[in-house]
């Protein structure tokens, strides 16, 4: 295991690495920790913020820096997920905007963030080919 391919990527996919490891771990200190408290509402805050970095620094991550990529190519499989992560943010938010009876079903869109957004996408980031495959197993 080398952190070096990811160190020597660009600055958009290192961002994105660094915001999505620091979202999935404060995600699991989110679940743990007691609800409704100001911690959670500060660290929720956090981790929303961090997402949506994840989020649009996806947007910026191409298969290829091959000039003149027509645009179609910018995108593989992998990017589903960065729309399916945008819709659940503003969900999520709109129900915390809502309050009331409401606000409990923020968790809703949130746990699917980060399943989706984190989890499965993650796995998928260490298929072969990827930076974070070097960086785990090497090549």
């Amino acid at each position: 295991m080398s952190l070096w391919p990811l160190l020597e990527a660009s600055l958009v996919i290192q961002t994105h690495a660094f915001a999505a490891v620091a979202a999935f771990l404060l995600g699991l200190v989110q679940f743990a920790a007691r609800k409704g408290t100001l911690p959670h509402r500060t660290l929720g805050v956090i981790w929303v913020l961090l997402m949506i970095v994840v989020t649009v620094s996806s947007i910026f991550i191409r298969p290829s820096m091959t000039p003149g990529l027509p645009i179609t190519q910018w995108f593989g499989f992998i990017h589903i997920f960065t729309a399916l992560t945008a819709f659940g943010i503003v969900g999520g938010v709109m129900w915390l905007l809502r309050g009331g009876p409401t606000l409990k079903r923020h968790k809703g869109p949130f746990i699917g963030i980060f399943a989706g957004g984190l989890i499965v996408a993650g796995v998928l980031s260490f298929l072969p080919g990827r930076i974070m495959h070097q960086v785990a197993f090497g090549g």
